[in-house]
């Protein structure tokens, strides 16, 4: 990046300056060394003494079209100029645009938007929309999940983040399809499929079907494993909800917006959601912004009777005017399309060529640039290579040998999510492949099992 200049001083008074007064999420503040980030272009960002990294983070997998792209900046630009911010109780031109763009991409089935300022409080409010529809109270959701940070998003989450944070009430959590850790003995993909719906109805069953609001569920689990669901279990969800009355929240905040080659990763079925939260990709976070897809049927309900929900910067000018850039940009580039060619003749076919060479890679799954590596100690008793809630020395060893090669990976617990922009270039991810070939034969001491 040619205009770029490493400027390792001010790198240092960066580091100094987020050690004294910024507290970090998620962290013991005085065991953490955050890196300090000068720029990005692309699939790439710098620090401040000038290293490249590859990012095959997507920060937190949300930059799916990447770092600085011209359009989209611009975009941002231009209504800073025109109209910086206004309230939400009037009509903007950002928003309106926003709207009819993310409704158009979701189904005839939907009607409106309710932006909100991410993906946690877009969850919050698809589950007060469910439950004043419903006239019911509980909401159920997979053990291996993540839908944020707030009251009742991290309650209906399932990873161990609840745990500190469970205040809010009527949440039940259930076992969702994974075919190769599966709860339910299962030696099929349509085994698994057939077992979780069954085990699915039994949890409704046994929590009062009148008393269920909403199942919100990821489309495509992502913090928790990019667990795809199997052929048919979305459409038995759907099929449960009309049985039982219940909404189905699809949580579309990481699997939205081209990540795994649909414009939502619903689309991959032949059934669609009552409710669609979305955030991140929407506009790739150069602005927060997120929100909910409602249906006719639900967004009905509020028609004469007040929505008990707001907040300040609901369908923000700047965001909303990043969004419509972004769709726009996506829609013009072709991006989502290839995202799902890149998955299908590259990602896919590369990194389980990579789990042919190193068996510390237990399972290759994903869909579009949405991957994941299951990492085990030994192929046949698939022992994580890190405990479930933990890390270990292979993590931690795994984790530095990339950086340190120039590849910003996402780990969480025994997995590595591969999980680049989704407009990468074949050449670009082909790079990032090298580096983790080299990071995995660095640990490959760790794997004490033998060939499977």
């Amino acid at each position: 990046m040619s205009e770029f200049t490493p400027n390792p001083a001010r790198g240092k008074e960066v580091f100094d300056l987020d050690r004294q007064y910024v507290f970090h999420s998620w962290s013991a503040q005085a065991q953490i060394s955050p890196l300090p980030v000068a720029t990005g272009k692309g699939a790439y960002f710098w620090d401040f003494d000038g290293k490249k990294y590859l990012d095959f983070s997507c920060q937190l997998v949300f930059t799916n079209i990447g770092f600085q792209h011209p359009k989209v900046v611009s975009a941002i630009q231009k209504q800073a100029e025109v109209l910086s911010t206004v309230a939400p109780q009037v009509a903007n031109e950002a928003r309106g645009e926003a709207a009819k763009r993310i409704v158009e991409l979701a189904s005839p089935r939907h009607e409106k938007v309710f932006f909100t300022n991410g993906g946690a409080d877009g969850i919050e409010n698809a589950i007060r929309m469910a439950r004043i529809h419903t006239g019911r109270h509980k909401i159920l959701s997979f053990y291996r999940s993540y839908h944020g940070n707030t009251t009742s998003a991290i309650s209906a989450t399932g990873d161990p983040r609840r745990w500190p944070n469970e205040f809010a009430y009527g949440h039940v959590h259930f076992f969702g399809p994974y075919a190769y850790r599966s709860s339910f003995w299962s030696e099929n993909e349509a085994q698994e499929c057939e077992r979780a719906l069954a085990h699915l109805e039994s949890v409704i069953a046994f929590e009062g079907p009148q008393t269920i609001a909403a199942i919100l569920i990821e489309s495509v689990v992502g913090t928790a494993g990019v667990l795809v669901p199997p052929k048919g279990y979305l459409e038995g969800v759907r099929a449960l909800c009309d049985k039982y009355g219940i909404l189905w929240i699809a949580d579309e905040v990481m699997s939205g917006f081209g990540r795994t080659g649909k414009w939502f990763a619903y689309q991959h079925s032949d059934v669609e959601p009552d409710l669609i939260v979305f955030a991140k990709g929407v506009n790739s976070g150069y602005v927060p912004l997120g929100g909910v897809v409602i249906s006719k049927a639900v967004s009905e309900t509020f028609n004469n009777r007040v929505f008990p929900g707001g907040l300040t910067y609901s369908g923000h000018p700047l965001a909303c005017a990043a969004a419509v850039a972004t769709i726009d940009v996506m829609k013009e580039e072709k991006i989502v399309e290839h995202a799902a060619n890149l998955g299908e003749k590259v990602i896919g076919p590369a990194l389980r060529a990579l789990a042919e060479k190193h068996p510390v890679i237990g399972e290759v799954r994903g869909l579009g640039v949405f991957w994941a590596l299951d990492l085990v100690k030994d192929r046949a008793t698939r022992e994580p290579l890190a405990p479930y809630a933990g890390t270990s020395p292979a993590m931690n060893e795994l984790v530095a040998e990339c950086k340190k090669l120039g590849l910003m990976p996402f780990t969480n617990f025994n997995r590595m999510h591969v999980v680049p922009p989704c407009n990468i270039s074949e050449s670009e991810f082909l790079e990032g492949v090298e580096i983790l070939d080299k990071a995995f034969t660095a640990i490959s001491n760790h794997y004490t099992g033998g060939k499977a």
